[in-house]
């Protein structure tokens, strides 16, 4: 049997100008490897009934536009070029006519294309948004192959495309940021009490990652990514290219605010300590507070215990007090006393000492384990210095987390999982510019806020891009 697929296209008085022939289905048995319509089928279906609708459309319009708009005269053509509309479903190769402007027109330009002022960029808005959308999620060259596997795509797209058209809106969004400023806090005490009161605190937590350099492929550059969790409503995570990008507290504030920031309510940012972290936090909203991150602490006090074990194999008294004192230093950084863990941390750097002497005055340690000492209490050394430099930010943990309070990162880590590593690949060795990384993770971010589907919609009026 056979099975003819026409599209009927009636004129708005209710005539029928012409049918267009779309495909032939011949199917002589059936069987299970013959049943109903194929793959290839579909894709062909879609791209023919594809060129047939954006023909008509364009000559439709085409004859809207000749006529001048202020004398209603006919333009003449002056001649005629092609031009080639992008589609989800296909190539669209169409003739444009160049049109001579009419004596009434003031401009200086004497003819111009019609169709080249509809289709400036020559591709339909929905595949741009697909090819971003799947770019962004996955390798270009698997986001590529399927898209051609499900949609009668042009062959001509690959990955290159799929990148630049990727990076282009990435672009476009960046040009759309505000400028940078110092300060995004504003407002004095009165104005601020005359606010509405706040439903909750907004929980923010950054950290960094490395990814693998592509000019210079023996060193690796830091991301950022940060997720910001509001009291109600859903989170959106961040990320940016510290060493590129110019705008860092710009893009924090604009997620915030997007999230119903308020100036008199409280943010709260989570983060390892790091400087550079901290600067991107400073003085976006007066009631903002940083706390050090509890689990970058215990990673710390971790790695001395397992010193302080390895120390107690070879001399027992002296590696149970070093447990001793790590015990109580973490005691009282857990319930945020910062002096007194400071003096339990500053005793383990003592009984650590390489020239201990007995009751005897007699050497502890041999000569031998004495570079291993020295090793540990560097280490001991480095954690003092960590816990000094960020003793401002350290609270009562116990307290916090008694009260149902966030105290560590561990929503931040599993963002910087997402947002990077599955997608910027460390373990396929895959090798990224500054620029390429900072660009994409700006779309990768929105598109899994769900923001990316409403910013098409804003940029194409009228386009649904779901």
């Amino acid at each position: 049997m056979k099975f003819r697929l026409q599209l009927v296209r009636e004129a708005e008085d209710g005539t029928i100008p012409d049918i267009a022939e779309i495909m032939i289905i011949d199917r002589n048995d059936c069987h299970l490897g013959n049943l109903g319509l194929k793959l290839e089928e579909t894709k062909r279906i879609l791209a023919n009934l594809q060129d047939v609708l954006v023909r008509a459309q364009l000559d439709e319009y085409t004859k809207k536009v000749k006529p001048c708009a202020e004398c209603q005269q006919s333009r003449n053509c002056k001649d005629y070029s092609h031009i080639t509309f992008r589609s989800l479903f296909g190539n669209v190769i169409v003739r444009s006519p160049r049109l001579v402007h009419c004596s009434c027109f003031k401009g200086a330009a004497k003819t111009f294309s019609p169709l080249c002022e509809l289709l400036p960029e020559h591709t339909a808005p929905e595949l741009i948004y697909l090819e971003t959308k799947w770019g962004s999620l996955a390798p270009y060259t698997m986001a590529s192959n399927l898209l051609k596997d499900v949609l009668p795509m042009s062959a001509t797209t690959n990955p290159a495309t799929l990148r630049n058209h990727t990076l282009r809106v990435a672009s476009r969004l960046e040009q759309e940021m505000g400028e940078e400023q110092c300060m995004f806090a504003t407002g004095s005490e009165s104005q601020l009490a005359r606010l509405p009161h706040p439903e909750g605190p907004i929980t923010v937590g950054i950290d960094g990652t490395y990814i693998r350099n592509w000019s210079d492929k023996k060193t690796q550059f830091e991301v950022i990514v940060g997720k910001s969790i509001p009291h109600e409503g859903d989170s959106k995570c961040f990320g940016f290219v510290q060493t590129f990008d110019e705008k860092p507290k710009r893009r924090l504030f604009d997620v915030l605010d997007g999230q119903g920031m308020q100036m008199n309510q409280q943010v709260i940012f989570l983060s390892d300590g790091g400087e550079d972290l901290q600067d991107v936090q400073l003085y976006l909203n007066p009631l903002s507070e940083h706390i050090l991150d509890w689990f970058h602490i215990t990673m710390r006090l971790t790695v001395l215990k397992n010193c302080a074990t390895g120390i107690k194999a070879k001399n027992q008294e002296v590696g149970d007090e070093a447990l001793k004192y790590l015990e109580s230093a973490k005691w009282y950084l857990w319930h945020g006393n910062v002096h007194r863990a400071l003096d339990e941390i500053e005793f383990l750097y003592d009984c650590l000492e390489p020239d201990l002497c007995d009751d005897d005055g007699e050497e502890v340690w041999s000569d031998a384990n004495k570079p291993l000492l020295e090793k540990i209490q560097q280490y001991v050394d480095e954690f003092k210095t960590y816990i000094e430099r960020n003793s401002v930010s350290l609270v009562n943990y116990g307290e916090r987390y008694r009260a149902g309070e966030r105290i560590s990162t561990g929503f931040t880590e599993s963002a910087v999982n997402y947002v990077v590593n599955k997608r910027f690949s460390k373990r396929q060795q895959m090798q990224w510019t500054q620029a390429g990384a900072h660009l994409l993770l700006q779309t990768r971010t929105r598109v899994l806020n769900g923001d990316l589907e409403k910013v098409f919609e804003r940029w194409y009026p009228g386009v649904k891009a779901a």
